[in-house]
């Protein structure tokens, strides 16, 4: 257990493949039986069984396959094997597996080829892969991008191996090339991304250097951007100033994603009301035009994150806020509710009672199965205010007795508690309320 894992499947060993049967399928013609007898060869290894005659038999028989399921099989194969002999050193048969390898970084199948090179980034022995490097920098400039992708992540792992940089001595100065070049938005992200891990300085400059193309980059650079930001600020506080300007250009970019990551960047770069108010309003925007009810609640929660420790911005969104009630769900409703409750002042009261009655009154004419618990929480809502603000009360005792007779008991429930309290508490009601509390009796 004590060694890095970097595949984990679940594997039931009630019904344990014998080695036999394993070593007979692979050494037939019938893929699909080579593939199932591959699947249980893993299996087993990672389940703990060493299966040592199988080496021979999957060079012979495996290796030549042009089967892409095959090959993917084997890649897995030689993933998890034992590579290294009790003292560190590699294991002579490797030499093998290196020839093939090799052989595959230059195959005309370009998915060959790229399942090779994101192998690669999984290998950690220099041994093996020192003859390989010619091959994976051939691939940097591949016709297809899914090469050229995977071919900069590969450098990206073998740079960062303990002993990488005598490995790939000009790796950075490669990459910058190539990202200087690339069109593909994903080789792009993945040169920006390997500059990021291995070169910081260089990923800094080239940033600050297309500044101004920022907000024309494809959505994944982007987000690597915006990462690469908060840990330059992080480490130096002093450089706010000239990153800030890229999130706030960022926040008009036609990606969800990213808008959301440069609302939660900005507030944790800076407290200044500007920089929290343009935070809140991107959230307030998200909160509205998204549909996916997971993404309403994650926003909601950010948005609740902020009212606790910049309030006196987030007063002034309330009505923005409130009209995620428009969501059927009743957790969003809730959620929204509770903030709300909690930003109400006298200044913007009215507003909110007033938009409060308008769903009471929704509820009444639709169909919805959940409209009972959904009043009941308006009607909670309303109480709220009105015991805060007693003011309010007159205007929204009567529209309450409309529901002392609700089908929901709860909420009928809640209104008899508001309706005796406002009694007790305004005097000046009192007749009124009575008076219509005897008509409803009827």
């Amino acid at each position: 257990m004590e060694k890095s894992c970097t595949l984990l499947i679940h594997f039931d060993k009630g019904t344990p493949a014998i080695a036999n049967e394993i070593k007979e399928a692979l050494e037939g013609n019938d893929v699909p039986a080579k593939i199932d007898a591959m699947k249980k060869a893993v299996m087993l290894l990672l389940n703990g069984e060493t299966l040592p005659q199988l080496f021979i038999t999957i060079v012979r028989y495996v290796l030549p396959s042009e089967d892409h399921t095959v090959q993917k099989l084997l890649l897995l194969y030689l993933e998890i094997i034992e590579k290294t002999d009790l003292k560190g050193r590699i294991l002579p048969e490797m030499i093998l597996i290196c020839q093939n390898l090799r052989n595959n970084l230059q195959h005309p199948n370009e998915y060959i080829r790229g399942v090779t090179l994101r192998f690669l980034c999984r290998l950690n022995e220099a041994e093996i892969i020192e003859p390989l490097i010619p091959s994976v920098l051939q691939n940097l400039e591949h016709r297809h991008p899914f090469i050229r992708r995977n071919a900069i992540l590969a450098v990206m792992s073998i740079y960062k191996l303990p002993q990488g940089e005598q490995l790939l001595v000009d790796a950075p100065e490669m990459i910058e090339k190539v990202l200087s070049t690339e069109q593909d938005p994903s080789a792009k992200r993945n040169a920006f991304l390997m500059l990021f891990n291995c070169s910081h300085d260089r990923a800094i400059t080239y940033l600050l250097t297309h500044v101004d193309r920022v907000s024309e980059w494809g959505e994944l650079l982007q987000m690597v951007v915006l990462e690469l930001i908060r840990k330059v600020c992080r480490t130096n506080r002093g450089e706010k100033g000239k990153y800030i300007k890229i999130i706030i250009s960022l926040l008009n970019a036609p990606s969800t994603a990213v808008i959301y990551e440069c609302a939660g960047t900005l507030v944790s770069l800076s407290s200044a009301p500007t920089a929290i108010r343009a935070a809140a309003n991107t959230y307030c925007q998200l909160l509205l035009s998204q549909s996916d009810n997971n993404v309403k609640l994650i926003v909601l929660d950010r948005l609740n994150e902020l009212k606790s420790s910049h309030s006196d911005i987030m007063v002034d969104l309330v009505m923005d806020v409130l009209r995620a009630l428009s969501s059927p769900n009743l957790d969003i409703q809730r959620k929204t509710l509770d903030i709300v409750l909690e930003l109400v002042t006298p200044r913007n009261i009215n507003e909110v009672v007033l938009l409060l009655k308008k769903e009471v009154m929704k509820t009444q004419s639709g169909e919805l199965e959940k409209n009972g618990e959904y009043r009941q929480m308006l009607i909670q809502a309303i109480h709220s205010c009105a015991i805060k603000f007693p003011e309010v009360a007159s205007t929204v005792v009567h529209l309450m007795m409309d529901f002392l007779g609700d089908s929901n008991v709860a909420s009928a429930i809640d209104v008899i508690v508001f309706v005796r309290e406002i009694i007790e508490t305004n005097p000046k009601l009192r007749v009124s309320i009575i008076t219509r509390l005897l008509d409803t009796f009827y």
